[in-house]
């Protein structure tokens, strides 16, 4: 192993009882974990007893259908940051990255709450960028409809042109803190962004100085093309699901190769796709356990499920039945990720359930420690990926096991860090920290 070999980054999705559709009816559940402070303890502190460079949890504003609640947890969504400011004093290292839409909310509050998560974690925050995906967001949120997808793509990129301004509003040097001259800031390094565009006119400054990471690392899904263009000119960090790995090495160099156009270089941005993983002592055992918990998955609830990842109600269609032709323009992704599965495979719609019930088309690797182990590796070495976003089945049990079965094999094999050398999120990703567009253009300076 060389000195300089290269290192993978590892996340840990935190998600109510595990990734799997079925975890909250599993036996080994903790059936109040979903918003107990102790399930995310457990669940942070074990990804950091592991060396993961963070724990991540995503958000949504809306439930689907109410009837949906009777068999059905995957739409309670604690708030993310709340979730993570708690998490910033139960935890020393770890990266915490949280979920918000640029959709349903505004620049200037958003910069606020992660400057001040990144301030009180000591420079661990993280913002997965995401534009509204569901119609009854929208209907939460003083809209009759979702905005269109090239235009919710337009306002996203104009809400992180305006975060990263108010972010940079204030210079490393602008905090002074002499009690004696007195003098708490040199104004001169504080600076209004005056942005006006066609979705939001901000002011600024921020009313909070530069946080320890100068921004918050951002992350994106940059599956879409409108999602592979922004995330080529503003993610540190892509989350991506895919279950091939050759369409994920097609990917990966697609994604990469946009970088150069931004001034950017490939290992300024990492991509990571969903891992969800059966562990066993042996093959055999880990396909029993794979078993046990899909027997936990109602097959409608699964189906129900699947219109709410594809945006159709599919109630009215036959379940064993093929996927009814559907409109492409404007869906999501993961929508076209399963049109494309279900022409491919001919898969019913009621098989279309069940398989994405198990991990939302992320991968799935069945198998004992060493041969998770080796395929992780094998798409880390093949360039399908920077590492992954692990998403274990049932939480925080399954996190637990990958840490103390997997991860002691890929440090083995240097392919991840046995301890932190950094303090932020940025250095655990091997990313710099960015300057403040101000201290760059030291003319732009203007006291107020």
């Amino acid at each position: 192993m060389g000195i300089n070999q290269r290192q993978m980054s590892l996340g840990a999705f935190l998600f109510n009882y595990g990734h799997h559709y079925g975890a909250w009816r599993h036996p080994d559940s903790k059936v109040n974990g979903v918003i107990d402070l102790e399930f995310y303890k457990k669940s942070a502190q074990a990804a950091e007893r592991g060396k993961f460079d963070m724990v991540f949890l995503a958000d949504s504003s809306s439930v689907p259908s109410i009837q949906d609640a009777e068999t059905n947890v995957s739409f309670i969504y604690p708030e993310a940051l709340t979730v993570l400011g708690a998490l910033t004093g139960l935890t020393e290292r770890i990266g915490l990255a949280g979920t918000v839409s640029t959709t349903f909310n505004e620049p200037y509050n958003l910069a606020r709450r992660f400057a001040t998560l990144d301030h009180l974690s000591k420079g661990r925050a993280a913002w997965n960028v995401v534009t509204g995906t569901k119609e009854t967001e929208a209907r939460n949120f003083n809209a009759d409809k979702l905005l269109e997808h090239s235009k919710r793509y337009e306002r996203a990129r104009e809400f992180l042109e305006v975060a990263t301004g108010l972010w940079d509003s204030w210079e490393d040097e602008a905090t002074v803190v002499d009690k004696q001259l007195p003098r708490f800031a040199d104004t001169s390094r504080i600076h209004p962004i005056n942005h006006q565009g066609s979705n939001f006119r901000v002011d600024g400054p921020l009313n909070i100085p530069r946080s320890p990471q100068g921004r918050p690392v951002i992350i994106e899904a940059g599956t879409s093309p409108d999602g592979q263009k922004l995330a080529a000119q503003t993610a540190d960090v892509v989350f991506t699901a895919t279950e091939d790995k050759e369409e994920a090495i097609r990917f990966y160099r697609q994604l990469k190769e946009q970088l150069p156009q931004y001034g950017r270089t490939p290992d300024q941005l990492k991509i990571m796709p969903g891992l969800l993983t059966f562990i066993g002592d042996t093959e055999e055992d880990a396909r029993e356990k794979e078993r046990a918990f899909n027997a936990f998955i109602n097959p409608d609830a699964a189906v129900t499920y699947l219109s709410k990842l594809i945006n159709v109600d599919l109630s009215g269609y036959p379940l064993d039945g093929p996927l009814p032709e559907l409109p492409r323009e404007g869906n999501t992704s993961r929508a076209l990720m399963i049109m494309d599965m279900a022409k491919h495979t001919k898969m019913s719609i009621r098989d279309l359930g069940l398989h994405f019930s198990v991990a939302r088309g992320h991968l799935t690797i069945t198998g004992t420690a060493q041969q998770i182990a080796d395929r992780i590796e094998d798409w880390f070495v093949s360039g399908a990926c920077d590492g992954f976003n692990v998403m274990p089945p049932l939480l925080p049990d399954g996190l637990d096991e990958f840490v103390d079965k997997v991860v002691p094999l890929l440090q083995q094999r240097g392919l991840f860090r046995t301890e932190y050398t950094g303090h932020t999120l940025r250095e655990h990703l091997g990313l710099t920290r960015p300057v403040s567009r101000f201290t760059a253009q030291p003319d732009s300076r203007t006291s107020f």
